[in-house]
């Protein structure tokens, strides 16, 4: 008997997926005491998670109902929401995250209390807030929901790789900064991955798109390419349909024109390039198929809504004409 599997055989999922890496992050190891809350600001192109060690915690994010997290349970803010961790829903803030007082242990991790410090500690957690520039995740990023929460029953790899970042913070050793940081790469991704098994919305639009056997294909193509020459009658023969039948299947699934879609795609790519590179703007251009500077900063304008000039680490040696 042949096993099944959801996914196609180039699996863009999974591609996408990998590119749900992490370029930058912030920890914290927080314990509480009495009722307390913590307000956490919205973030853009950022993700935060937090890890409940010991005790009751409730994460409170704009746009969810509040949920109550116990420990070992994971709760993953992918879209950058602001939001609220509370002993007590209706406790007074502490203040915003990055203002209440902290000391720092390592470049990217601090130790922060809430509370009084003269009241035995009433629970404790590990929170991060990641930064993700990668054009493969950012469109997985905003399909998701406002909150992902995971039980400590739910999984029991994810509660080896709790329990293993939870020994890394607790007890601190050589690299113990790096080590944490890697380990909550992979609790990103069994997050999202968990949700998009067993949520129903993770079967429509763009993700919807990624699993389709013969969209996917197509899609994984431009992933893997963008700046080929795409056109609709390219990607329909990389998806071995006719171009009528591919648009209209890829409309319906991603919920954009298959050429709407490249654009936008590419863009992403540039933004990313830009932002973490030396490239110039003319150099990214021809890499993703623009024949000039301008036609190209005019796409990305329109895109993303700013020339590209504002996401160059290296400035425009010429403006385009």
């Amino acid at each position: 008997m042949t096993a099944t599997t959801p996914w196609t055989p180039v699996d863009p999922l999974t591609e996408a997926l990998f590119r749900l890496r992490m370029d930058g992050v912030f920890y914290a190891w927080t314990t509480t005491s009495g009722p307390c809350a913590l307000d956490m600001p919205r973030v853009a192109d950022c993700l935060s998670f937090h890890v409940v060690a010991e005790g009751e915690v409730w994460i409170d994010v704009d746009g969810a109902d509040p949920v109550l997290l116990r420990p070992g349970d994971v709760a993953l803010v992918p879209r950058g929401l602001g939001h609220r961790l509370a002993t007590d829903l209706a406790a007074p803030s502490s203040g915003r995250a990055d203002e209440v007082p902290q000391q720092m242990v390592g470049d990217h991790y601090a130790v922060l209390h809430l509370g009084p410090t003269d009241v035995p500690p009433s629970a404790s957690m590990l929170c991060g807030v990641v930064s993700i520039e990668s054009a493969g995740a950012l469109p997985v990023l905003q399909l998701l929901p406002p909150v992902i929460v995971l039980t400590a029953g739910e999984q029991d790899r994810l509660q080896r790789l709790v329990a293993l970042m939870l020994e890394e913070v607790l007890d601190p050793r050589p690299g113990g900064e790096a080590v944490t940081t890697r380990l909550a790469d992979v609790l990103v991704v069994e997050a999202v991955r968990s949700w998009l098994q067993r949520d129903p919305a993770a079967r429509t639009g763009w993700l919807a798109a990624l699993r389709d056997p013969v969209v996917g294909v197509a899609l994984a193509a431009v992933h893997r390419d963008p700046g080929h020459a795409w056109s609709l009658a390219a990607l329909a023969r990389a998806a071995s349909m006719s171009r009528s039948s591919f648009a209209a299947r890829f409309t319906a699934l991603a919920g954009v024109p298959a050429m709407e879609y490249v654009t936008t795609w590419r863009m992403l790519v540039a933004r990313e390039r830009l932002r973490g590179g030396d490239d110039t703007v003319a150099a990214v251009a021809l890499d993703l198929g623009y024949g000039s500077e301008a036609a190209f900063s005019r796409a990305y304008k329109r895109v993303l809504g700013a020339p590209p000039r504002t996401d160059a680490r290296r400035p425009v040696l010429a403006e385009p004409t």
